[in-house]
């Protein structure tokens, strides 16, 4: 059993480099660093939910290249970015960009939070603010009997 247990260990800590295979790789360490680290913030348009270095699909490995090739044209993270959200869309970032565009995105949950936080507010305080119906003399009279 605790062998089994090792090995299913092992195979979940090398399942991310899984997907990138030897002959995507970089000579230059630095460059294959720099590489991973730009991959890590790619989506996979087919996955969705996986970076483009997590994921096994022909896409990924494609942008993977991609990449790796503007790396090794020179070029800085940054136009590699741009180069890809040029090409791909802002959907194409795990962590979408803060601009005009996607302030609707960014904002609604902080919109969200300080509405409910105000009507909540305002709830408590007409409930302690309403003042309370003096009991009828109907009332009085039933509460009486029913505390004797």
């Amino acid at each position: 059993m605790r062998r089994l247990l090792a090995i299913l260990a092992v195979l979940l800590a090398v399942s991310p480099a899984l997907a990138l295979s030897p002959d995507e790789q970089l000579g230059d360490p630095a460059l294959e660093h720099r590489a991973r680290a730009i991959s890590a913030h790619l989506r996979c348009l087919v996955c969705q939910n996986q970076s483009i270095d997590d994921s096994d699909a022909p896409l990924a490995k494609d942008l993977r290249t991609l990449v790796r090739e503007q790396l090794s044209a020179g070029k800085t993270d940054a136009e590699i970015m741009d180069y890809v959200v040029a090409r791909y869309g802002e959907f194409v970032l795990l962590k979408p960009r803060l601009n005009a565009g996607t302030m609707l995105l960014w904002g609604t949950p902080f919109a969200v939070l300080l509405i409910a936080g105000t009507v909540m507010i305002l709830r408590r305080r007409r409930s302690v603010a309403s003042p309370e119906k003096p009991l009828s003399e109907d009332e009085k009279r039933v509460l009486e009997q029913a505390m004797q």
